[in-house]
């Protein structure tokens, strides 16, 4: 039977909204906090003081700091969704390849918040893009309904673990993602009592930078095996599928 939606089920549509514009809005900061100073620096307190609340005014939002995490994968997926447009002209092949880079992309773009996606379930209706999209190229490519849920997850599982691994130096030859240069001021730079402390104390050598052309070389290769490896997975999906 088809239950009638009556006006009191929800809230009115302008209230409904403005509590939609908030979330995302805390979400935004929530994000670019962990982007700035990793995950570790979240906290509710924290990201109160970005959107101007009191960490208890968060809470009508997005719940508490669970809540609020899971809220970031779910932005996350949100995120991954609108790169990848689904152009009609594309083969499940050319599909395949655009899917697993726009993957790759969002870690490198938010390396602080992307191994979220391994290890919590996201709540909302974005929760179910990734593995929608994969079992839409898996058709297309001929994958039978019994294979489809199988190859999703072994796919999902290696686009996510590997630019997992990439990010935070799980790869073996990898090196995790430097955030100290999106991150703020720490006290240790500032001036004051506690500079005026520790200036005389003797600073803990760190390594060198890598050059911009270390950088861009690291990353170039990093993303021809990458892309190497999108290669292997479009040859493991022909073989499934004609062993059918």
């Amino acid at each position: 039977m088809v239950r009638r939606v009556r006006y009191a089920d929800t809230p009115p549509a302008d209230k409904r909204c403005g509590v939609d514009d908030k979330r995302r809005l805390i979400l935004d900061q929530a994000l670019a906090l962990v982007d700035e100073r990793g995950l570790a620096a979240m906290s509710m307190r924290a990201v109160a003081e970005r959107v101007g609340l009191t960490s208890m005014a968060l809470y009508p939002y997005v719940g508490g700091k669970d809540a609020l995490l899971d809220g970031l994968v779910d932005l996350l997926h949100l995120e991954l969704g609108a790169a990848c447009a689904d152009p009609g002209h594309l083969d499940w092949r050319q599909r395949l390849r655009a899917l697993g880079r726009a993957v790759r992309a969002l870690a490198h773009t938010h390396p602080g918040a992307f191994p979220l996606l391994l290890n919590r379930s996201a709540a909302g209706a974005s929760a179910s893009w990734l593995a929608a999209a994969l079992r839409g190229v898996l058709h297309d490519a001929g994958a039978g309904a019994a294979d489809e849920p199988r190859l999703a997850r072994m796919i999902c599982a290696f686009l996510l673990g590997y630019a997992t691994g990439e990010i935070t130096g799980g790869l073996p030859g990898s090196s995790p993602l430097d955030l100290s240069a999106r991150a703020g001021p720490t006290s240790a730079d500032c001036s004051g009592p506690l500079a005026a402390v520790t200036s005389g104390a003797p600073r803990r050598s760190e390594p060198p930078a890598p050059t911009a052309g270390e950088t861009a070389g690291r990353e170039g290769a990093g993303a021809a095996e990458f892309d190497a490896d999108l290669e292997d997975l479009v040859r493991l999906v022909e073989v499934a599928v004609r062993g059918r």
